[in-house]
């Protein structure tokens, strides 16, 4: 796929290109965001090149959630342009920040995480009474081979986690002809190219896959999906990519018969049929372990399910699940 392009949209600029990142000063200068101060992590530096030299300075996001990493960088972070280069706890680290200090963001991603093209983030911890508006970065410098750069099973979670992105927006009340295209169209490139050999993979496709659904979890919010999958993270522990790739196979599934138009679409745009939809995604995942598997920590799962039931998101969700329903979805995944 040679899809290099610039989008320009409502105060935002994306540029997908290939080998951005070794551009990506030029870029951000290009897009005046000099001076910069860059956050981190030491994997997506040891491939930044001269990035970390031109920032005034480097952050480290440190491990743990995104709240307590902001508040941990807040009153560091002095610049007025903050520059990401990471996956999406880093981006939306910066993005928790530039929402109390006012930052400008610019994203560069080194996953799927579909950070870098939402304005949904956490804010950091102790500074709720500081924050102004939600912050959605305003440059996006998305090079496809830094994007899908994990090793297979890593980068399997990574997609099924950009896949949900689109799946999760289709049904919700703000669902729209856009985002719905952009979604289906986005879960369709996602499909084809997890279909391929992985040395064959066009990863051009797949990173646009990841931007596209990004851009439609944005415009047309979340629901049932992602209130499951953040609030599993939070307190049962388990890792966000992977969590994904096991709730969404089973919440797709779930929602066959609650929203049957759109879940048919989504099945079309990845190769199946609504009947087979848990089925094909499980196969796109590479079969990934349950979330027991991957460390979830199944004594806080009733306290987790509490959490959910009040999550205001959830009633997006057509004909909303109860408590049992809920539980019996989870334990599907375990």
């Amino acid at each position: 796929m040679n899809g290099n392009f610039v989008w320009r949209d409502a105060g935002r600029v994306i540029v997908f290109r290939d080998a951005a990142l070794r551009g990506a000063t030029r870029l951000l200068s290009e897009h005046g965001m000099e001076p910069f101060e860059l956050l981190s992590t030491p994997r997506a530096l040891a491939g930044a090149g001269d990035l970390a030299d031109e920032a005034a300075a480097v952050h480290e996001v440190p491990s743990g959630g995104v709240p307590e990493a902001a508040a941990e960088i807040l009153d560091a972070a002095l610049s007025r342009n903050l520059v990401a280069l990471g996956g999406g706890r880093v981006i939306d680290t910066a993005k928790a920040v530039a929402s109390v200090t006012g930052a400008r963001v610019a994203a560069i991603p080194t996953t799927m995480s579909g950070a870098e093209m939402t304005g949904i983030h956490r804010l950091p911890a102790g500074a709720e009474n500081r924050v102004g508006a939600p912050t959605r970065p305003v440059l996006v410098v998305a090079d496809p081979e830094a994007m899908t750069s994990q090793p297979e099973p890593r980068l399997r979670a990574s997609s099924m986690n950009a896949l949900a992105h689109g799946a999760d927006s289709l049904y919700t009340p703000f669902a729209n002809p856009v985002s719905r295209m952009t979604a289906l169209r986005g879960a369709e490139l996602i499909a084809a190219a997890l279909d391929q050999a992985p040395e064959e993979r066009d990863r051009a496709a797949l990173a646009l896959g990841s931007i596209l659904c990004g851009y439609a979890i944005d415009s047309g919010a979340f629901s049932l999906h992602h209130v499951i999958c953040q609030t599993l993270v939070r307190i049962c522990g388990s890792p966000h990519a992977e969590t994904n790739a096991a709730i969404l196979p089973r919440a797709m599934a779930f929602l066959v018969p609650r929203a049957p138009a759109q879940i048919s679409s989504l099945a079309e745009a990845i190769g199946s049929s609504p009947g087979d939809i848990e089925a094909r995604l499980i196969e796109l995942g590479g079969n990934p372990p349950g979330l027991g598997e991957v460390g979830a920590d199944r004594s806080q799962l009733e306290r987790a399910i509490d959490s959910i039931l009040v999550r205001p998101e959830l009633a997006f969700t057509p004909d909303s699940p109860n408590r049992e329903e809920l539980k019996q979805l989870i334990e599907s995944a375990w």
